[in-house]
């Protein structure tokens, strides 16, 4: 448990950081940002925001089941895995509509930022959600991985249920910054 606290402490300074930079922009151009903000899919978002507390509730009854001996665990990892994979898929297609849309500040796109501020909000935006989903897809390994071992009796339970304890710990991060991000950057309105 050790060695999860203190990764996830560095993380913590990684996307705390760019909490913070999100958290000045908005405070030394609070206009631009909540012009931004609203070219902003925010319920497009708050789907995704669902699906992924409900991957989290997942993941905290695969824990639950692992601790009492195994029988469901997998199930529940699998389900987890799915809610994660289908918060990604909405975030592409959701960068989908950005870059059609100009938002995105990549090249072939940009057309509808409306100056240097509403372009620095975006690539806020696109480097911390873009860190987030690398996060979480290493989450989603990390669950499948956890439910081929539970599955086919290759991690023991409740003897090692330890490890999807560790791994639940690391997801429930995962959800927590996505968590802090949604408001951050789709409703400073």
């Amino acid at each position: 448990m050790m060695g999860i606290y203190i990764f996830i402490g560095t993380e913590t300074l990684l996307f705390g950081g760019l909490f913070l930079t999100i958290a000045w922009l908005r405070l030394e151009h609070p206009d631009q940002v909540v012009a931004a903000s609203k070219a902003m899919h925010w319920l497009l978002a708050g789907v995704n925001t669902a699906v992924l507390l409900t991957s989290s509730a997942a993941v905290a009854m695969a824990a639950d089941r692992a601790k009492r001996g195994g029988t469901g665990a997998a199930w529940w990892l699998a389900a987890a895995t799915l809610l994660g994979l289908g918060f990604l898929v909405l975030k592409v297609y959701e960068y989908a509509l950005e870059y059609q849309e100009g938002l995105l500040p990549v090249a072939a796109s940009g057309s509808a930022l409306s100056g240097p501020m509403h372009r620095l909000f975006m690539d806020l935006y696109l480097v911390a959600t873009g860190i987030h989903a690398v996060h979480l897809s290493v989450g989603i390994l990390l669950m499948i991985g956890l439910a081929l071992g539970v599955l086919f009796r290759k991690l023991p339970l409740p003897q090692r249920a330890i490890v999807v304890v560790v791994c639940g710990v690391y997801w429930h991060f995962v959800d927590v910054i996505w968590i802090l991000l949604y408001p951050l950057l789709y409703l400073a309105r």
